[in-house]
C-alpha cells in the first residue's frame, strides 16, 4: 500500500509516521485547540490537561498507519493540515466511558465525558451491523487553508486509506458546523446529533456555551 496520496496546490497528503508527532503537536495548538467549538467553551489550557495521556493516546493511534498528514511539497516540516484516526470496536465504547469518568477533574475530562456519551448514543456498530469502523478523532487545517478544500481531501484520502485496509465503515464526531457540513458533502450520513444547550451539568448550567452555526454536535458515518 502507497503511503502517499498525492500532491495538488503545492501540497502533499501522506501518512503520518510518529516522527511527525512533535510538529504535529505543535501545529494543534494553534490550528486545533484554538478555534474548536468545545476547546474555546472551556476556561482552561485543554491542551495542558492530561498532556501525557493525550500524547500517548495519539501517538497509539499514529503506529496503526491510519492518520494522514498535509505538508508542503517543499518543506515537509511545514504542515497545513492532518488526521489522527484510529480502529475502534465495540468494546471501546464502554472502555472510553470508564476512562473519562476516572479522569481527573478538568476541562479535558468534561471533553471527554461528553464525547463518549455522543459515541454510545450513536454506536455506529450497531447502525451499520460492524464490528469494527475507522475513527476520524480529529481533523484539522491551518487556519490560511481552511474553505480551500484541504479538509475534504483528508477525508476523502482518509476513505480510501480505510478501504485498502478493510475497514467496513468510517466514522467521525463533528464539534463544528463546518466540519459536519464538509464530511456530508463526501457522502457521510448523520446518525445523530446532541444540541449543545441540552447537555448540562448536575446544577442544571449548559456545559459548552457555544455560538450559531455550531449548536450542535454530530456524529457522522458511512459504510466503506
Amino acid at each position: 500500500m502507497s503511503t502517499n496520496f498525492g500532491s495538488k496546490d503545492g501540497i502533499l497528503i501522506r501518512i503520518m509516521t510518529v516522527d511527525d508527532y512533535k510538529l504535529v503537536k505543535i501545529f494543534m495548538r494553534e490550528h486545533f485547540f484554538i478555534g474548536n467549538p468545545m476547546n474555546d467553551a472551556c476556561d482552561e489550557d485543554v491542551q495542558k490537561c492530561n498532556e501525557k495521556e493525550n500524547d500517548e493516546y495519539h501517538i497509539d493511534m499514529i503506529k496503526q498507519n491510519t492518520s494522514l498528514l498535509a505538508v508542503k511539497d517543499n518543506d515537509e516540516e511545514q504542515i497545513v493540515g492532518f488526521v489522527l484516526a484510529g480502529a475502534q470496536v465495540p468494546s471501546d465504547l464502554e472502555k472510553s466511558r470508564k476512562e473519562a469518568d476516572e479522569l481527573e477533574e478538568n476541562a479535558w475530562k468534561r471533553i471527554a465525558v461528553f464525547n463518549s456519551l455522543i459515541e454510545r448514543e450513536a454506536n455506529v456498530f450497531k447502525h451499520y451491523g460492524v464490528s469494527e469502523v475507522l475513527y476520524s478523532h480529529i481533523t484539522t487545517v491551518h487556519t490560511s487553508m481552511r474553505g480551500k478544500g484541504l479538509g475534504a481531501r483528508l477525508a476523502k484520502a482518509l476513505m480510501e486509506l480505510g478501504r485498502s485496509k478493510g475497514f467496513p465503515a468510517m466514522a467521525a464526531s463533528c464539534s463544528s458546523y463546518y466540519s459536519a457540513r464538509q464530511k456530508q458533502a463526501l457522502g457521510m450520513e448523520c446518525i445523530y446529533s446532541h444540541a449543545y444547550d441540552d447537555y448540562k451539568d448536575i446544577n442544571g448550567n449548559v456545559v459548552f456555551k457555544t455560538e450559531a452555526p455550531n449548536t450542535h454536535v454530530r456524529f457522522l458515518a458511512m459504510r466503506l
